[in-house]
């Protein structure tokens, strides 16, 4: 983790009683998505509540050999530039065929009009790119490690 977001970090950490900081264990400091434009446009939907979920191919996890997210865990958001934006915990994991991905947390993920409509449409071609990266195909019976979380600072 960079020194500014760890400095960030920690002056979360530091704000809360000692008993209540030693349950968190696990952080990370990161932007969401993969382009400029829109690492920026979900660091502030986080930061005003609009996004409260995001999700990626559990086939990232396992390529990486990193594990998948769990509930307590702390990242900094960061937007494209490495600045950090607010702190958010993880309040839920589970695993979900991408096809099974209900309105609700689509909704939930914030992005465009909310819709699960817009929200396939932007994620099918999302994961496109990403798996022809990687020379597979994408195909909507994937698994998506699916998070919600909240802001917890500022």
């Amino acid at each position: 983790m960079k020194s500014q977001a760890k400095s960030y970090l920690n002056h979360y950490l530091f704000s809360l009683n000692e008993s209540f900081r030693r349950r968190y264990t696990s952080f990370h400091a990161d932007y969401f998505c993969a382009t400029e434009k829109d690492a920026n446009i979900c660091a502030d939907l986080v930061v005003k509540g609009d996004k409260t979920a995001t999700c990626s191919l559990k086939h990232w996890y396992e390529v990486a050999d990193e594990p998948t997210p769990a509930i307590g865990h702390l990242q900094v958001v960061l937007n494209w530039q490495d600045e950090p934006q607010c702190i958010i915990e993880t309040t839920e994991v589970f695993e979900i065929p991408f096809h099974a991905v209900t309105p609700e947390f689509a909704f939930q993920e914030g992005e465009g009009d909310k819709s699960l409509e817009y929200w396939k449409a932007s994620h099918i071609e999302f994961f496109q790119k990403e798996c022809q990266q990687e020379d597979i195909v994408f195909d909507e019976s994937m698994i998506l490690v699916c998070e919600r979380f909240k802001k917890v600072y500022p």
